[in-house]
């Protein structure tokens, strides 16, 4: 089994714990509170930013073969995602500019940001995000909300374009040759920050 694979199988779990918690389950139903997704989307752009950094300091120290693909996820980050970011804002009338980092944004960054000192590393502190999301967006396309704020969420994390792009992630993980159990416990760490990141301020 791969090393992409088998980390997947351990956070196959921790995805569904995510699918209970109650911020995921309203945007599920369509029905979460515009005050908590106004909270977690300013949160969320405020992590963005710092992913991109993630993505250009792996860049850096990137092998040329994986060097292409680590531009592209930042710049897809930095213009797609952060453009729905965006968006979504100026209907939930977010404060995107006058945000200050929670708890779990700031300690969340600052773990992917520590773990991209490392090339291995940071791709398996960062996989959590790129798969998790792709994953719980394929889940919830399955039943999608009703709400057209919630739907288009989810189906920026359901497209084929964004599963293209995690399965490169997986790729380079594998490439990169990293030690096992050290990249599983970076990404078990990772999982961890994700479940804690839907804990609105």
């Amino acid at each position: 089994m791969s090393l992409a694979a088998h980390l997947e199988q351990l956070g196959r779990p921790l995805v569904e714990r995510q699918l209970t918690h109650p911020t995921v389950a309203g945007i599920a139903n369509g029905d979460l509170p515009d005050p908590v997704f106004r909270s977690w989307l300013e949160q969320d752009y405020l992590f963005l930013l710092d992913y991109v950094r993630v993505f250009s300091r792996l860049a850096w120290q990137a092998p040329a073969a994986h060097l292409g693909d680590l531009v592209d996820l930042a710049q897809t980050t930095y213009h797609d995602e952060l453009a729905l970011h965006r968006s979504l804002a100026a209907e939930f009338d977010a404060d995107l500019k006058g945000a200050v980092k929670g708890k779990p944004c700031a300690e969340y960054t600052a773990f992917l940001l520590d773990s991209a000192a490392d090339y291995a590393d940071g791709l398996a502190a960062l996989y959590p995000c790129m798969w998790g999301y792709s994953t719980l967006g394929t889940i919830l396309a399955e039943n999608p909300p009703a709400d057209p704020r919630y739907r288009r969420w989810v189906d920026t994390y359901a497209d084929p374009g964004f599963t293209a792009l995690t399965a490169r992630c997986a790729e380079m993980l594998d490439e990169a040759g990293g030690d096992r159990e050290r990249a599983q416990r970076f990404f078990l760490e990772g999982m961890r920050h994700e479940y804690d990141f839907w804990d609105v301020p």
